[in-house]
């Protein structure tokens, strides 16, 4: 295996030169050093500010408007945190129970200092995002060295699901930053660093895990270093490390204990993530479909990766650093192995509710970053010991042109594809329409999502209506049930009925040909405001 390149340098050891010349040279590596990852930061902004202002329409459609829901809820009708709110079960209240809002909260904010844009919370989360480029970048050089942490950076910056996550209106993003940041302070204090930095990395780390439970995987590598510290007697600080993670999970635990009592104390009784796991779908069922592997599979390859980080990730993985002589530098060197063992054990434990919701793959990406790093650089450097020769630097722009060629580029345009911007333009005929006050009832393109309702600017439903153990991505089996369930929403007040023409459910079943007994009991009931090659509406209340 080659030598690690500049590893030497990139760890502080002593030049061959006079103790003057060897300050000047320090101080030249890290100004090289910070100059990268100023690059590399600007890259992951060119990339994740790219469309910024994309509605909310594309692949995670139906997760991120709900996110926007609550947004628009904090700031329009009560700023309690602690209350998350949607906007899709009628006139409400509609708490549900949710991570702790940080994404949708700061949104709100910015809502209220500069007004209403659905693109606010995409900023958002590309700005976390760039919180979590930094803090990888820092804590991959305390395990592995500087050109580690520039090539895993850089493979984080252009990996396409991270781009897509990292630009969508998701708490993952908040999730991810805030772990990593609080990892990072934590390994700076293991290693030596200042007091102060146990708190900060406390605060950072719990508040990550209450933006979306996946981030407690992260937590296996402070309870990695504590472990280390009782093997080496150091009672105190293991002791303190110990009650400040106790500390962290008690707050974690009694937030999520609220969550599910409020999801579970108001209509619809909706706790999000809830639903396949494990212990709940039970351990033959998991076994029956092999653990959802080739679900994750297609996710990673077809769409989130693409095979060239596929590839460099394999190597890096396969082939590890060369231990370092130092037995702290090797306790280090350990956490990414760490953090990829904790995700996949989140993985085996929640498997279907990850491949059913994939943006809780994030977890997974600082990891995948940091071994997709280090493959890319055993090809770049091959049997070199530096990484300033030609060679080098030409194999170095090949692996990024592949990577972006054929994974970056392809992939991202593939997610980002509006596909529910029809459900966007029934939204805004819904506004046009809309009386104050009024509520209404659509369908989406994808049917549940609740799309059309968030750019209608109003409150309504979703149909058929759902939430809690109810079904609401399928249609009904009959007219005579869905027509008993259109007249149950018009009792509660509901004012406009919209669809767009081409709804299908996730049974492939298309609204206008499944209920078309529907459509003409409207036509007899009530009153055609709209009907288009895309959308049919009309005012459903009763004079």
């Amino acid at each position: 295996m080659p030598d690690d390149p500049d590893l030497n340098q990139a760890e502080g050891q002593p030049y061959p030169q006079r103790a003057t010349d060897r300050d000047m040279a320090a101080r030249n590596f890290l100004s090289f050093n910070t100059a990268i990852l100023l690059g590399i930061l600007f890259i992951a902004i060119v990339f994740r500010f790219h469309k910024i202002t994309l509605p909310l329409v594309d692949g995670f459609s139906w997760r991120e408007v709900s996110t926007a829901m609550m947004a628009d809820n904090f700031q329009q009708r009560s700023w309690n945190i602690f209350f998350p709110e949607v906007s899709w079960t009628g006139p409400g209240p509609s708490y549900q129970g949710r991570e702790f809002q940080i994404v949708s909260y700061l949104t709100a904010l910015l809502y209220q200092l500069f007004g209403w844009h659905d693109w606010f919370g995409r900023m958002v989360a590309a700005f976390f995002s760039l919180v979590t480029v930094f803090s990888l970048h820092r804590l991959t050089a305390r395990c592995w060295g500087e050109m580690h942490a520039h090539a895993a950076a850089l493979a984080y910056a252009l990996m396409p699901a991270s781009i897509m996550i990292d630009s969508s209106f998701l708490p993952d993003p908040a999730m991810l930053a805030l772990v990593t940041l609080g990892v990072w302070l934590f390994v700076r204090y293991w290693a030596g660093g200042s007091g102060w930095l146990l708190p900060f990395a406390t605060v950072s780390f719990s508040l990550g895990a209450l933006s979306k439970p996946p981030g407690l995987a992260a937590g296996a590598i402070i309870f990695y270093l504590m472990v280390c510290w009782i093997l080496e007697k150091k009672w105190k600080q293991a002791s303190g490390v110990f009650l400040s993670g106790l500390l962290s999970l008690a707050v974690i635990g009694a937030y999520f204990s609220w969550a599910i009592y409020l999801g579970r104390s108001y209509p619809p009784f909706h706790v999000a993530g809830t639903g396949g796991y494990i212990w709940e779908d039970g351990f033959r069922t998991y076994l029956r479909n092999r653990f959802y592997f080739q679900s994750a599979w297609n996710t990673s390859a077809l769409w989130f990766y693409g095979y060239p980080f596929m590839v460099l990730f394999a190597v890096g993985l396969w082939i590890p650093p060369r231990p370092a002589e130092d037995p702290r530098r090797r306790t280090l060197s350990r956490i990414p192995y760490v953090w990829l063992a904790a995700a996949v054990i989140v993985y085996l434990a929640a498997a279907g509710e990850i491949t059913g919701n994939v943006w809780n793959f994030h977890i997974f990406h600082v990891p995948v970053a940091i071994f997709s790093g280090r493959g890319a650089l055993l090809l770049a450097t091959l049997a070199s010991r530096t990484v300033l020769t030609p060679a080098v630097v030409l194999r170095s722009i090949c692996i990024v042109a592949v990577a972006l060629a054929w994974s970056t580029l392809p992939l991202v345009r593939t997610m980002k594809k509006p596909i529910a911007m029809k459900g966007k333009l029934l939204g805004e005929e819904l506004a046009r329409l809309a009386q104050p006050g009024d509520l209404v009832v659509a369908i989406a393109p994808e049917v549940g999502d609740p799309v059309a309702i968030y750019y209608s600017r109003a409150r309504g439903w979703v149909f058929p209506p759902g939430g809690g153990d109810e079904e609401w991505s399928k249609f009904v089996a009959d007219d005579a049930i869905a027509i008993a369930q259109l007249e149950e929403l018009r009792a509660q007040g509901g004012d406009l009925f919209g669809v767009a023409k081409n709804a299908t459910d996730k049974q492939d079943l298309l609204f206008v040909e499944h209920h078309d007994g529907v459509i003409d009991y409207l036509d007899k009931t009530a009153t055609k405001l709209v009907d288009s090659d895309d959308l049919l509406v009309y005012r459903i209340t009763r004079p």
